[in-house]
């Protein structure tokens, strides 16, 4: 699938700055995202951070939780649940090291962005609350890097659930932009008991909000978002709960999309080119 749209005005002048020969390619660094679902009282809903306008990536735009990798989310300590980090690889099409931390990084993001934990005492069991006092402190502890994913779950007695997540897309960040990242998109249902909650200091408003809400906001000019978010609610819209969600990214295709710059006469525009 071939789309052509509009390069958004928050990164207008960094695409400009490229095509004038004032801005270098940077180095890609790794990230996972976390498409946050449940079902609504009228459909689908994914979970959404509006980004703070002072934000250096992203400002202003709406998005699903989630950020770069931490070296630590690497470590092979960690209890795990779920298809292993060779399945991941595999999945994911890395090594096993670099598989390992995206799934650690999209489960701790997740939390530190919205409070929820994916994540229970055993394999089978996931925590059903995380609102307290101490859940907060640890949250902030992951926050500040005063504590890795790894430490926490040994501490807790936790193990990660690798299972309640699906990989739904890999989308890397233009040329022009200057912070780059290789993200990867995975999908998971909000776990009974646990609620997200507005603790994120990166996001303005949350809100939970149906594909079809998010994309019609977008097109509306009420709601920006960045090609990867807005192409993640679009693909949703022919699905009617969480759980068909989570089972359709079993059949997905993992491969690199990057957004292509592209001068159309006075206009800039992203080319992207969908597997």
């Amino acid at each position: 699938m071939h789309l052509r749209v509009p390069v958004p005005a928050a990164l207008a002048d960094n695409a400009r700055a490229y095509v004038a020969g004032k801005r270098l390619s940077t180095q890609l660094r790794d990230a996972a995202t976390v498409v946050l679902l449940r079902d609504g009282a009228a459909a689908l809903e994914v979970y959404l951070l509006q980004r703070r306008s002072t934000m250096a990536f992203a400002a202003g735009m709406s998005v699903f939780p989630g950020g770069g990798v931490d070296l630590r989310d690497a470590d092979a300590e960690i209890a795990w649940a779920g298809p292993d980090a060779r399945t991941w690889a595999l999945c994911l099409r890395c090594d096993e090291g670099q598989a390992r931390a995206l799934v650690c990084a999209a489960v701790r993001e997740t939390f530190e962005e919205s409070g929820v934990l994916l994540a229970g005492p055993d394999v089978d069991t996931v925590v059903s609350d995380t609102t307290g006092v101490g859940w907060e402190a640890d949250r902030l502890a992951l926050v500040d890097r005063s504590l890795s994913l790894s430490a926490l779950m040994a501490r807790r007695g936790l193990v990660l659930r690798a299972d309640l997540l699906g990989a739904w897309a890999r989308w890397v960040t233009p040329e022009f932009e200057p912070r780059r990242y290789d993200t990867r998109f995975f999908v998971a249902v909000l776990p009974d008991g646990q609620r997200t909650r507005d603790v994120s200091t990166e996001a303005a408003t949350v809100q939970w909000a149906s594909p079809a809400a998010a994309v019609g906001a977008v097109d509306a000019g009420a709601m920006v978002m960045l090609p990867p978010t807005y192409e993640t609610c679009r693909q949703l819209l022919q699905l009617g709960t969480a759980a068909e969600a989570l089972a359709a990214a079993e059949w997905r295709s993992i491969e690199p999309v990057e957004p292509r710059l592209v001068v159309d006469g006075e206009s800039l525009l992203l080319e992207v080119e969908l597997p």
